[in-house]
């Protein structure tokens, strides 16, 4: 890319640059690459491409003018409404640091999706090939899905669920929003566990919400403490990820699941459930309990379903499914925000999930996880024997590891803001970690970081990874 760069700078603006066939010859690379590094310099405006012309060094752009006052801003957005409703607060932080890609040469155990080596990239360019041919398939989709895709996800809840109580919507973050949009009205409280998923802290502030935190143990979240909240509270919902949760890897124990319904139900309240990795299970798991919504006859349960996690970051496909009058408002709440997922994606998301290619890709992941799970504790456990490891999940694709008390090193005492130190110090020795303090909605009782062993290249670089750590411990512990 810089060679091209500095080859552009050798023409004046408006100058033809030479045909991809000569850049492509004098460089000793691809055409892929000659397109792909044209495409760049043009997004950054250095380029111009002509259809049947070619590429030419763009003209300079004219000087800016005196930046405008954007002062004003700073009321109009604190200007919230009622002075009785909780104010917005629109933080993306939390969620980032799981989104954004960290610089080159640091390993990344801060990801949230699985590295592009684990992902089906053929499956997925093979389906959306075949999706792309289909009749119709670039038309305008049903507003609710396509019917073969809904009867795909009802399927996988089981129960009495069915296609016609099914939304297909645009990855599981858009599925909370409608979730938390229809069922919880700006300044209402709404129950999280504590710890919990920052993204869904992140929708419900910026809705206005209140998140209220029920701790979770070993076994999910704790029944007489959410029936507490609910009385203390009045709340009239509660979000939960039952199976994998994160950020702890905990699954709701067998004798809890049928208590947090009848709780939610004595409190005429919904509990959403977020079942977001139910496909990244571990080869050595036990049989998989059901959804909860599969045992809710009665409509308590708002299913929260997606394929992205199992997939691509970019495979947006996930789904709500509801009993009653609630399935409407999510409908109407999902069309005004979005209209309706884009049809050759659902199509293409029929075609991976009906090839043979779909089931050798879970098997895959299943081994490759539980690999990659069990290299990295081992290593935690050898190197790092001062870092806490609770829980050892038999699904998803993290660990959540919880820092020692006391002081040392350069670090003040590790209560709750002593993450950032160990951040901060990891990606100094090039190793990026998640901190545990956006995933409590209130003070954190301890400083946890959060790890991910799903989105680097292999055990290899997981042993790197935790020897960098070591370093980082080293300095702050």
């Amino acid at each position: 890319m810089n060679r091209l760069r500095r080859e552009v700078n050798r023409y004046s603006p408006g100058g033809k640059l030479p045909s991809s066939r000569v850049l492509v010859e004098r460089f000793r690379v691809s055409p892929v690459t000659v397109s792909r590094a044209l495409a760049q310099l043009a997004a950054e405006g250095l380029v111009v491409t002509r259809p049947g012309a070619g590429a030419y060094r763009a003209e300079a752009r004219p000087a800016s003018g005196p930046g405008g006052d954007t002062s004003w801003q700073e009321v109009a957005l604190s200007a919230d409404g009622a002075a009785d409703l909780v104010p917005r607060t629109v933080d993306a932080a939390g969620v980032v640091v799981s989104l954004a890609a960290p610089p080159p040469g640091v390993i990344e155990f801060n990801g949230g999706y699985l590295h592009h080596s684990l992902q089906p990239e053929r499956a997925m360019a093979a389906a959306l090939s075949r999706a792309g041919r289909r009749p119709g398939a670039w038309g305008r989709p049903p507003l609710d899905g396509l019917p073969e895709l809904r009867e795909w996800f009802a399927r996988g809840i089981g129960g009495a669920v069915t296609a016609a109580e099914v939304l297909i919507t645009a990855g599981g973050q858009a599925a909370l929003t409608t979730a938390l949009r229809a069922l919880a009205p700006p300044g209402a409280p709404v129950l999280v566990e504590s710890p919990t998923y920052p993204g869904m802290l992140a929708i419900a502030r910026a809705a206005g919400l209140r998140p209220v935190p029920v701790p979770v143990d070993a076994d999910g979240v704790r029944p007489p403490l959410l029936a507490d909240a609910f009385r203390a509270t009045g709340a009239r919902v509660f979000v939960c990820q039952p199976l994998f949760q994160n950020p702890t890897g905990a699954v709701l124990a067998p004798e809890r699941r049928a208590e947090v319904l009848r709780i939610a139900r004595e409190a005429g309240a919904f509990v959403i459930e977020d079942d977001f990795v139910r496909r990244l299970v571990h080869e050595d798991a036990a049989p998989l309990p059901r959804p909860l919504a599969a045992e809710d006859p009665d409509g308590v349960v708002v299913h929260v379903g997606s394929l992205t996690k199992a997939t691509s970051p970019s495979f947006r496909v996930s789904a709500l499914a509801a009993r009653g009058p609630v399935l409407e408002r999510l409908r109407a709440i999902q069309i005004v925000d979005t209209f309706f997922v884009p049809r050759p994606l659902q199509e293409a998301a029929l075609e991976l999930v009906g090839s043979p290619a779909w089931p050798r890709h879970l098997r895959s992941i299943s081994t490759e996880l539980r690999i990659r799970r069990d290299a990295m504790t081992s290593a935690l456990l050898t190197t790092l024997p001062q870092l806490s490891l609770p829980h050892i999940p038999s699904g998803g694709y993290h660990l959540w590891l919880r820092l020692p008390d006391g002081t040392g090193g350069t670090s003040q005492a590790f209560g709750s803001g002593g993450d950032s130190a160990l951040v901060a110090a990891a990606l100094r020795a090039g190793v990026a970690i998640t901190p545990g303090r956006p995933y409590f909605s209130a003070e954190p009782p301890a400083a946890h970081v959060r790890l991910s062993f799903a989105a680097v290249a292999g055990t290899g670089e997981i042993g790197e990874g935790v020897r960098r750590l070591r370093t980082a411990c080293e300095e702050v512990l």
